[in-house]
């Protein structure tokens, strides 16, 4: 039965689903990656589609920027498509200086001063963690694909401008914050609401303290490592 943002049927997505913000992202994941692929969803231009990877069924969907946007998409998958494993795949500001640009982060757990988690369950927690073999699992495929990763905590920030001030960068430090996103917080909510499984593989895209930045074209095509570790979970 589709929702009103998935046009979708009960069997068209694998119960495992790669979630990068650009829907775009997501087509180019699809058409590079993936065999056998089929179009699940165009509603809102919110693409979604389902494939093969090494002969193992996996889709990939767009979830849009921000909590409350990925907090819809990936409820909807979990809950309505019976969807058992979601990896957020997206781009992240650098926090540290030897961040570099195009560097795979894992993220360990997302701080957040969002009151997502507790409208949604009344979790009260300003800090949430995925799926723990999950992560290991993918620091393990890591290793074998021999992609580089960092662990750490990441920031899953409300507002994209905000200012980068002395109160912000405390805040940060305090949580052992590495890279700031804009999404991994409400996921992990959702999982642990729904007993279902979150991951979150992150490319530099910009770095708060060197300054560096890729192009918009590059944050689209241009993170393959995270995109095979990601994938590499089917």
């Amino acid at each position: 039965m589709p929702t009103p943002h998935n046009e979708a049927e009960k069997g068209q997505i694998a119960k495992t689903v790669l979630m990068p913000g650009d829907p775009l992202r997501a087509k180019f994941i699809a058409e590079t990656f993936l065999t056998d692929v089929k179009l699940f969803n165009n509603v809102r231009g919110m693409l979604g589609y389902t494939g093969k990877y090494n002969g193992k069924e996996v889709s990939v969907m767009g979830h849009g920027m921000g909590i409350p946007s990925i907090g819809i998409y990936s409820y909807e998958l979990y809950d309505y498509y019976d969807v058992d494993n979601i990896i957020r795949v997206g781009s992240a500001g650098g926090l540290i200086e030897d961040l570099n640009l195009f560097d795979v982060v894992l993220a360990t757990s997302a701080y957040s001063p969002s009151t997502y988690a507790n409208e949604l369950a009344g979790y009260t927690e300003d800090v949430l963690s995925g799926d723990e073999g999950l992560l290991k699992q993918l620091e393990e495929n890591a290793a074998k694909l021999d992609i580089p990763v960092r662990k750490g905590c990441v920031c899953s920030s409300d507002a994209f401008y905000r200012p980068f001030d002395d109160e912000i960068k405390a805040r940060y430090k305090a949580h052992d914050v590495i890279a700031v996103e804009m999404e991994y917080f409400a996921l992990c909510a959702n999982a642990r609401k729904l007993g279902k499984k979150a991951a979150c593989v992150l490319s530099i895209s910009d770095n708060m303290i060197t300054q560096k930045e890729t192009t918009s074209e590059e944050r689209e095509k241009g993170f393959t490592n995270m995109m095979k570790l990601a994938l590499s979970l089917a």
